[in-house]
């Protein structure tokens, strides 16, 4: 090999991008990149992308939650609340949808009509302004109490064991004013009642009413679930409020 200016720029500018790609070949799939300054560390990279999922989960428990209060105003006013689901854009392309009858509805109409064939209290109407104890309330499910109500636990509600694919039943006549996922309590469905009563029903495997649907009491509102990380099996968690006060649901219902 014969030393020349061209030689000698043509091995020195193949040594240099020879170098480069080499450089950049272990910067890019070896651990070398950490040693850069400035270049985050695996263990930050993954708390940033943990910190940011949590910051979209609150995002969006914030906007349910404003949701929530906005129903809760509109119902006080007389007005119609705003479904979380009509918020949404639901534009689908329905040229291939096909409608099918699901388990859990032959399901539902079976017991419904076998539970409420000779039942004469599903249209009887309280009037208002009557006592708590002289206030009837429709048992939302019928089982085994695993877990009583215990406010200095934070337990401000009851917890019945029932057969799989029963339905819950709304306690009383009433507005549905959230129907929802929680990631602590799964599907969530909740009914503002006359008298200042609020009924919660927690850890449900489907809900079949939407917000602003108005139920009669003993209406089948969901179906008894497992879902939620607080809970361990299928069971309904059933709350009472009156005037933002927790009662405990098992002096006014028999489960």
């Amino acid at each position: 090999m014969r030393l020349s200016r061209l030689n000698l720029l043509a091995v020195f500018g193949s040594g240099t991008i020879l170098l480069i790609a080499l450089v950049s070949i272990l910067i890019a799939y070896t651990p070398i990149r950490e040693f850069i300054p400035g270049y985050p560390e695996g263990n930050m990279r993954r708390k940033l992308v943990e910190n940011y999922q949590k910051l979209d989960s609150l995002e969006k428990e914030l906007q349910l939650r404003a949701q929530y209060i906005d129903n809760i105003s509109t119902i006080m006013t007389g007005g119609v609340p705003k479904s979380h689901i009509e918020s949404q854009d639901t534009t689908i392309r329905n040229q291939n949808v096909t409608f099918e009858k699901s388990r859990h509805d032959s399901l539902l109409r079976e017991q419904i009509e076998q539970e409420e064939k000779y039942t004469l209290s599903v249209n009887y109407q309280e009037p208002a302004g009557r006592d708590l104890s002289q206030i009837h309330f429709f048992s939302p499910c019928k089982g085994l109490v695993t877990n009583s109500f215990n406010a200095r636990k934070n337990h401000f509600g009851t917890d019945v064991v029932a057969g799989d694919n029963n339905v819950v039943k709304a306690a009383r006549e009433g507005t549905i004013t959230m129907a929802n996922w929680t990631l602590k309590t799964g599907y969530i469905i909740q009914i503002q009642h006359d008298n200042n009563l609020l009924t919660v029903y927690k850890h449900n495997a489907e809900l079949l009413k939407q917000v602003g649907d108005h139920v009669r009491a003993g209406e089948a509102i969901a179906i008894i679930g497992n879902s939620g990380e607080l809970s361990s099996g299928p069971h309904l968690h059933f709350e009472l409020w009156r005037n933002g006060t927790p009662l405990d649901p098992e002096k006014y219902i028999v489960f």
